[in-house]
Formats: C-alpha cells, sequence, structure tokens
C-alpha cells in the first residue's frame, strides 16, 4: 500500500520563459521529433502525453522519430541517425544524450528532459540564457547529492560505510556528483566506496564489491542507465541485504529503501512545452532552461522491514511518500 503524506498535483519549477500555449503550430509541414535516450518506456510515454495535453495528434500534426540506446557506446551513432533523418528538434534524456546530440548538430534545437547542471555540464551559457541550440529542465542533481547523502544518515543514524555506484562513461554529470557526495562525506563522518557501473553486466561485481568492503548501504548516483535498470538494483540490493538509495521516484516503487529527486517523468512530460514553443518560433538561445524546483523523499517502509531497519518516525513524517 502506498501512503501519501503531501500531495503533489504537477512537478514544481522555476518557470523564466515564455508563457505556456497549446495546440499544433499552424502549418503543412508535420513536424519531426527525434528522441534520444537510453530505453525507458515510461519516460517517453510522459512526453507522449505532454504533447497530447497540448493538442498534438502522434502521425497526423506531429510525428515522433525514436533511438533508445543499448549501452552509452550506442549514443553518438544514434544521435548522428536523427540528425541525418532531418529532425526539427531533439528531445534528450540523461547528459549521455545531451551531450551526443550536441556533438553532432549546433543547429537543431534540443530539448533536455532533466539534465543534472547544464551550466557545470558546459551544456548551455546560463539557465536565463541558453545562448545555443539547446534548452530545456535542469534536475541540478549534483547539488542534492549530498542532501541524499545527509538523509541516509539520518535513516541509519549508525551509517559510516557507504559504496557509492557511479557510471564514469556519464561525465562529467557523474564526475559533479561524486565531488559533492565526497564533500558531504567529510561533514557527516561517513567513508565512501566508490564502484563503477557502466550498465546492468556491471552491477553484480559492484555489489560485490560492496560486500567485501563492508558497506552498510548503497547510493546509486542519478545516472538514467541506473534508472532503467533500478529494478535488478533493488533485488540485489535485496539479496546482499544492503539498503538502497536511489536518485528518483521509481528506485523506491521498484523495491529501494529510499529516494529523493524531482519526478522525471513529469519532466518528460513538461518537455513537451518546449518542443511545442520552438515549432512556433521560438528559439532555444533565447528559452531559459527551467529548473526542477520540488523533488520527492520517498520511503519503502517493506523493504525497510526485509531488512530489519527502523526509520525514525522524523523521518517518516517528512516523507511525501510511505510504501507500506
Amino acid at each position: 500500500m502506498t501512503t501519501r503524506r503531501t500531495f503533489i498535483g504537477t512537478l514544481g519549477f522555476v518557470i523564466l520563459g515564455l508563457p505556456l500555449v497549446g495546440a499544433a503550430p499552424p502549418t503543412g509541414k508535420v513536424p519531426r521529433v527525434g528522441v534520444l535516450s537510453p530505453k525507458a518506456p515510461r519516460a517517453f510515454e510522459a512526453l507522449r502525453q505532454g504533447l497530447r495535453d497540448l493538442g498534438y495528434v502522434e502521425g497526423r500534426s506531429i510525428r515522433i522519430e525514436t533511438r533508445f540506446a543499448e549501452s552509452g557506446d550506442d549514443m553518438a551513432d544514434l544521435a548522428t541517425s536523427l540528425v541525418r533523418e532531418n529532425v526539427d528538434i531533439i528531445v534528450t534524456g540523461g547528459t549521455g544524450a545531451t551531450v551526443a546530440a550536441k556533438q553532432v548538430t549546433q543547429t537543431i534545437p534540443i530539448v533536455m528532459a532533466a539534465v543534472g547542471d547544464p551550466v557545470e555540464l558546459g551544456l548551455v551559457a546560463s539557465l536565463a540564457r541558453p545562448g545555443g541550440n539547446i534548452t530545456g529542465i535542469a534536475g541540478l542533481s549534483g547539488e542534492i547529492s549530498g542532501k541524499r547523502l545527509a538523509l541516509l544518515k539520518e535513516a541509519i543514524p549508525r551509517l559510516v560505510r557507504v559504496a557509492v555506484l557511479w557510471n564514469p562513461t556519464n561525465t562529467p554529470a557523474s564526475t559533479l556528483q561524486v565531488k559533492n557526495l565526497a564533500q558531504a562525506a567529510r561533514s557527516l563522518a561517513i567513508q565512501i566506496q566508490l564502484l563503477e557501473a557502466r550498465d546492468a553486466p556491471d552491477f553484480d561485481g559492484a555489489f560485490q564489491a560492496a560486500v567485501r568492503g563492508r558497506a552498510q548501504a548503497v547510493l546509486a548516483t542519478a545516472d538514467p542507465w541506473f534508472s532503467v535498470h533500478r529494478a535488478r538494483l533493488a533485488e540485489l540490493a535485496l539479496y546482499h541485504r544492503l539498503p538502497m538509495f536511489g536518485s528518483d521516484v521509481a528506485f523506491s516503487a521498484a523495491g529501494g529503501l529510499m529516494n529523493f529527486g524531482g519526478n522525471v517523468f513529469e519532466a518528460w512530460r513538461h518537455s513537451a512545452v518546449f518542443v511545442d514553443k520552438i515549432l512556433k518560433g521560438a528559439k532555444p538561445a533565447d528559452l531559459p532552461v527551467e529548473q526542477l524546483t520540488k523533488f520527492e523523499l520517498v520511503i519503502n517502509l517493506k523493504t525497510a522491514t526485509a531488512l530489519g531497519l527502523t526509520i525514525p518516525q522524523s523521518l517518516l513524517q517528512r516523507a511525501d511518500q510511505v510504501i507500506e
């Protein structure tokens, strides 16, 4: 059973851009939108729903070309294929996809769906004036990495060793998160053990290394590949009896102990607003990047019970969602 502590009807954003307008653009040409992302059916469906909400009819007033990567190595080729298809806009999921798209085109508009800190990552000049062909939604995953570690410490007061799952190929996003985690770890008197994992085949070895390192919990950095395989990560965490802290709202539903982050599905849905504005003539350089402002804390009490953990009542009362 899932209990909502706080109702969140829509995802919060700091909106600095143009007013929202609906309906498809009046043109004889059917615009084509490319999607470049690790395979994430729910996220893609959220984008489609956002377009439908704005009046677009797939196949009639808009066409969607999808390129779902099976690994990070696929991104460059898939981005190139979308450019060759001459799509009007590319919607990207994750830093790797956005970087790949940026490397192959400086003219086709690119809409980011919840990419970490795009300024720190060098994707845009500033949030207010992106300045190039990229705009979209910033998730600020680097900034909240330390907050995740602090929440994990609050849930497990005796915590002193945490294994951090990170993807070295997702640079510089992963590097920024690891940097913030290291800073938070020092202030919390926590030792962190870095576990490299590029994709699902690396997960078993990473958890075995965590056990050998006597880790008391695992924290997964925000990474699209970890989100795609969250069910497998949760399964391994339970098998090794390690509490796992995830990066988005779906991790706890999959069996992880906790997560704190923005709602990635709502971010994908909201990216349709950027698509709509660009198709109506707005330039990405002039469309301010919007920031996620609402982050959800989700706690899975069922998992806590299976691990023999008692979550402090003070933390449960602050949770937006408790899974029982």
